[in-house]
Order: C-alpha cells, then structure tokens, then sequence
C-alpha cells in the first residue's frame, strides 16, 4: 500500500470583483483541505491583519462623552460612534496625535463634517474620506478637535483603551483595527485528469480601501506560515506540486541565481544582503515579507515583480 503525498496548494486564479474586493481561486487541494485552508485564512484575515483606528478624542468645551457641545447638531455619544466608522491606514507603529479645527461656515453642504475636512499628518490615509463626523449648526462656531490614532490588530475594548490613553483627559474609544470587512469561502469539487479526489477553493475578501484584497490575503498566509513555521520545530513532511501543475521547467527557473536574473544592481544586491540567493528563495517570500526587507523598496519591489511575472 502506497502513502499519497499531500501536494502543495496552488493559487490559480485572481479575479478582481472590485476596487476593494476580489476573489482568489485555490486549486487543486488534497482532499478535506478546502476547509483546512478556507476556516483558518478566514480566521486570520478577520482578526490579524494590521490597520489603524482612533482609539481617544477630546473636543474643546467638553469633557466626558455625554456633555453638550453648542453650535454642533450631534451629542458626543453620536460624534464617537462617527469617529469609529473612519478607516485609517498608518505607515507609523507609534501613536500619532491630530489637531483638527474648523469653523461653521466653511463645513459642507448643511454644515456637515467629514474625515476629508482633517488634516492627516503624512504617513495617515483615510480609506473613507466622505464619513460624517458631525454637523455644525452655528456659521460662526469654530469646532477644535484632537485625535489619538494607533495601530494595531483584532479589537481594542473600551476598558483596554481607557486604560491606556495617552491622555487622562481625552475620551476613550473602542476600535475595530482590521481593515477586512468581510470573508466568505466555498469549498466545490474538482478534478485532474482522472483524479476526481479533489477540491476547489474559493475565498472572498472585501476591505475598506486601506489595503488592497492582495496585500490582507498575502499577510494572512504570511502569518499563518510563521505560526506553523515555529511549530514545526524544523519538521519537514514530503510534499509534491499541485496536479496539473507543471514543475520541470518551473524547476530550472527557481535554481536560478538572483544575479543572473536581469535585475539593477541595486535591487539583486538588497535581495542578495538578505540572502535571498535563489528565484525560489525569493518565491517563497510574500509581498509583505518583501517589503520588510532591509534596503528594499518600493520600485524594487515593482522590479522584481516583473521579473518573476516575465520568468515565471
């Protein structure tokens, strides 16, 4: 009796549904492995992709949640549950402190305020730049505002934020940092050849326009990947290319060495310090893990990727 190898997941297909949706098509996968994949990348998209949120407010003339503030439509409690709403993309791993103030006659269209009218300092995005934040009822009413925006993972409790404020007298938030709104997965039946025993999968992910669909399902496999990584303790198990899927010449392509891939020196030096030596040394790496590397940039990262797309 032979032990069939469980064979590598292959990501056939990318399908764009959306500015901020798309669908990513996993198959051939062994058998049961459609829900083996599909609940823990679901799982992990949800609670541990990387983004940013408001986490404590204060607005001049008040000083606790349920204190009126005049010339503003909107109680405080309202004004917070608008901050909440505000998707916010960081480029610090520090807390960064905004000074916001605007005055009545120069808010929008029935006095309204929105997330656009701040000034972000740079290295803030604002993925929903037409939030409302509240209305300002009084022309000549300046409203002053500041803001304590973190980064962070999962959710943030009220108790933990209050806790932790920066500032005492700042009005704590709880806040949702993932920038994935929603997942879905099906798992269907498929074949190769006459090997029937086989799975599709397909996942679904929706995000709020501050990190593409590409970017959040590469950082959860890259998370997922260390995890396991640790737990394997070195452990290594035979596994085979996905049926179908062709790997001779796939083969002759991945020993080849990053300095004779046609890249500028610059880029083949920065992968090369980091010793990524191989194209399989680099194809193993995501996008995220690319960009943490030192000395690599943006446009090497733009390079690169055609590189491996004209080779591979």
């Amino acid at each position: 009796m032979t032990t069939k190898v469980i064979h590598e997941a292959n990501l056939a297909e990318v399908n764009q549904l959306g500015d901020n949706s798309a669908e990513f098509v996993i198959r051939p996968l062994f058998y049961g492995y459609g829900n083996t994949l599909g609940n823990s990348i679901r799982r992990v998209l949800l609670s541990s992709i990387k983004g940013a949120a408001i986490t404590a407010f204060s607005v001049e003339g008040t000083n606790h949640e349920y204190a009126p503030v005049a010339g503003v439509r909107e109680d405080i409690v309202d004004v917070m549950l608008n901050l909440k709403n505000i998707r916010l993309k960081s480029h610090s791993d520090e807390p960064v402190e905004v000074a916001f103030e605007i005055k009545g006659k120069n808010a929008g269209k029935d006095g309204a305020v929105t997330a656009g009218d701040i000034k972000f300092p740079a290295g803030i995005e604002v993925g929903n730049p037409n939030q409302i934040i509240c209305h300002i009822d009084d022309p000549e009413f300046t409203l002053k505002m500041n803001f304590v925006i973190e980064t962070g993972r999962g959710y943030l409790s009220i108790d933990k934020s209050s806790n932790d404020r920066i500032h005492s007298d700042m009005i704590a938030l709880d806040a949702v940092f993932s920038p994935v709104l929603r997942v879905r997965f099906k798992v269907e039946n498929t074949r190769v050849g006459q090997d029937t025993n086989l799975q599709q999968l397909t996942i679904t992910v929706d995000t709020d326009g501050t990190i593409t669909p590409q970017e959040a399902f590469e950082e959860a496999n890259a998370i997922l990947v260390n995890q396991y990584t640790a737990l394997a303790n070195g452990t290594t198990v035979e596994s085979a290319p996905a049926p179908g899927v062709e790997s001779e010449a796939d083969d002759s392509g991945l020993a080849l060495p990053i300095e004779e891939l046609g890249l500028s020196a610059r880029t083949a030096n920065a992968l090369v310090n980091n010793d990524i030596k191989t194209v399989r040394d680099l194809v193993a790496l995501s996008e995220v893990d690319l960009k943490d590397l030192k000395g690599f940039g943006s446009k090497a990262l733009d390079e690169v990727k055609e590189k491996l797309t004209e080779l591979l």
